[in-house]
């Protein structure tokens, strides 16, 4: 878990806080009009208008937030890490709870007390920290996919219809010929190496006697061929996600048909993608 919080996060400046705010104001305001929760039903006024000012409410928090301490915050810490944002959303949603919760009291003269302020702290930092762990999390892997496909550079689309030969070196041995984007991997196996493949979208396996090295001589023309480990070859088009950290990593392959090692000595290539 402390690994985890102290990965790099990827912080975009450009027009986001205005973009979280109109967010924040929009869920807020649907979900105070259409379901009229805490007692907003039971209001003799205008029920839109009310809405409409908790939305208001959470809108300027959220640019509150961003403008006056995230945004300069980043800009003073020199790695914007994932234990950052997930304080920041969270310090965010209590303070958009405490405004709101201000607001309710004015507008239906509820009683400022002690034990209502301390029950509106309790749910908010409850609904806080399940909304923090999702948002950030969610935002955080939606972004890891973009970087890894822009870090690999995948080229599925540029390869189709290429067919790839994997030639066997044994006197009578038939040489493997399959699409470019249908193969997974290629593992090293004493004098033979095993060809992991997509077959009817199945997971299929085909034994060639040559070696690791000739078979990346075979496919020196393709550069998304990688050599990922010294007895594993890995399809870059094929790697849908990656789980580990400095000492190596795990590649899914194929939306999760196969996994492969990445050795420590092979991860600086994604090094920059994962920390």
């Amino acid at each position: 878990m402390k690994s985890i919080l102290k990965r790099k996060y990827p912080f975009e400046l450009n027009d986001h806080p205005l973009k979280e705010g109109l967010f924040a104001f929009v869920i807020v305001f649907l979900l105070l009009f259409f379901l009229q929760p805490f007692g907003i039903s039971e209001y003799d006024g205008n029920k839109f208008l009310v809405s409409l000012a908790f939305g208001l409410v959470t809108f300027a928090c959220c640019l509150a937030m961003d403008y006056l301490i995230e945004v300069p915050l980043h800009k003073h810490v020199q790695t914007w890490r994932i234990w950052h944002q997930a304080l920041t959303v969270f310090l965010e949603i209590l303070v958009i709870g405490m405004c709101n919760f201000l607001m309710a009291c004015f507008l239906f003269q509820y009683p400022m007390e002690l034990s209502a302020c301390l029950e509106m702290v309790y749910f908010t930092i409850v609904i806080g920290l399940i909304f923090t762990v999702l948002s950030t999390s969610i935002s955080y892997h939606q972004y890891m996919r973009k970087q890894l496909d822009a870090l690999l550079g995948k080229t599925t689309k540029e390869q189709e219809g290429i067919q790839i030969n994997i030639h066997d070196h044994r006197v009578r041995g038939n040489d493997l010929s399959l699409p470019l984007n249908d193969l997974l991997y290629i593992e090293a196996q004493k004098n033979n190496v095993a060809v992991y493949f997509v077959s009817e979208g199945k997971l299929s396996r085909n034994e060639i006697q040559t070696t690791l090295a000739s078979v990346l001589n075979d496919l020196k023309d393709y550069p998304n061929i990688f050599q990922c480990h010294r007895s594993f070859v890995v399809n870059l088009n094929s790697i849908t996600s990656a789980k580990g950290n400095s000492n190596g990593y795990t590649l899914e392959l194929g939306g999760g048909l196969a996994t492969v090692p990445v050795s420590r000595s092979f991860v600086p290539k994604l090094k920059s993608f994962v920390i």
